[in-house]
């Protein structure tokens, strides 16, 4: 990562057993650093191609009718290194305002793209940039987006965004902007570090590098531990999540591989709880998870940021 980047340490999420993330266990990222926003001052702009501007405090955000929306929040990793093996996910429960609301209230007209800036400012890769900004669809955004003030029943904190972030359920965390200011309605994409030049990978079949934008299809192991001595009778269970729901999760033992049980995603974008029970001999094993998704995308066994998550056990 740049040298500008703040991060803290949490557990990977092989170390997250709750379906539900506790905020203290929620990766922290910031590009320029955490960004201090006072609540009492804040504004939400909503401006571009829409034929009422608005302008929102908090008060005004918190009024309007909002939802619960649970969702995999989940970071890309180094933009500078796009193929480089990360695990930063959670997954959390956002309340907020839906984004086809605020577009509503405002007019917006048909510009194909909303452009999401946030209060942060600083370098990167040795770029100055007076703002973070990414762009969405805006047909995604009137769809799932929301603009979110609330996680897991309590106030978005500074770490994750506070007072009020954009939240793209099924997008990687670049996408979720924090710290919002504002939302832009537009006839383009945007030219800037983070939209155009960075946060950018090949996708097989498209004319030059793409935006980051889905979710990888993903699997973790979370019992039993990396490292942990086991019976010979174990149940191996863990998360699988991805942009589309997760179609099937194979469990493999030295290389075997068996179908696990796995339980439906339902209507939100959240990870979902597979296991499958195997008997083990005496001795060190491997244990992996491989998980495909509705699109039939495959969690490629290894060389992606994505890769096969495998833990090692032994059975005395």
């Amino acid at each position: 990562m740049d040298p500008a980047t703040t991060t803290k340490w949490i557990p990977g999420p092989e170390r997250l057993a709750a379906r539900v993330t506790a905020v203290q266990d929620v990766y922290v990222i910031g590009h320029f650093g955490i960004a201090h926003v006072d609540p009492g001052t804040w504004r939400l702009r909503v401006d571009g191609d829409v034929a009422t501007p608005l302008d929102l405090d908090l008060a005004d955000l918190r009024a309007l009718p909002g939802v619960d929306v649970p969702a995999v929040l989940e970071c890309f990793g180094n933009p500078l290194v796009p193929g480089e093996l990360v695990r930063r996910a959670a997954n959390v429960v956002w309340h907020g305002v839906p984004v086809a609301a605020l577009l509503d209230a405002a007019g917006a007209g048909p510009g194909p793209s909303l452009w999401a800036t946030g209060a942060d400012a600083g370098e990167f890769a040795g770029v100055a940039c007076t703002e973070y900004r990414k762009d969405v669809p805006l047909a995604v955004a009137r769809e799932r987006a929301i603009v979110a003030f609330g996680l897991n029943g309590a106030p978005l904190d500074d770490e994750h965004g506070g007072p009020a972030r954009l939240v793209v359920p099924g997008w990687f965390g670049t996408n979720n902007v924090k710290w919002l200011t504002a939302l832009t309605v537009a006839d383009r994409r945007p030219e800037h570090l983070f939209t155009t030049r960075l946060y950018q990978r090949p996708v097989p079949g498209a004319d030059g590098p793409q935006p980051v934008r889905d979710l990888d299809v993903t699997s973790v192991v979370t019992a039993p531990l990396e490292g942990a001595a086991v019976g010979t009778a174990v149940t191996v269970t863990g998360w699988a999540w991805g942009a589309e729901p997760v179609a099937a999760v194979a469990v493999g033992v030295d290389g075997a591989w068996g179908r696990a049980d796995l339980e439906p995603r339902g209507e939100h974008r959240t990870w979902q709880r597979f296991a499958l029970a195997v008997d083990l001999p005496p001795g060190e094993h491997v244990l992996a998870a491989r998980a495909t998704d509705a699109a039939g995308r495959v969690q490629p066994d290894g060389g992606a940021r994505n890769a096969v998550h495998a833990v090692s056990v032994s059975v005395r």
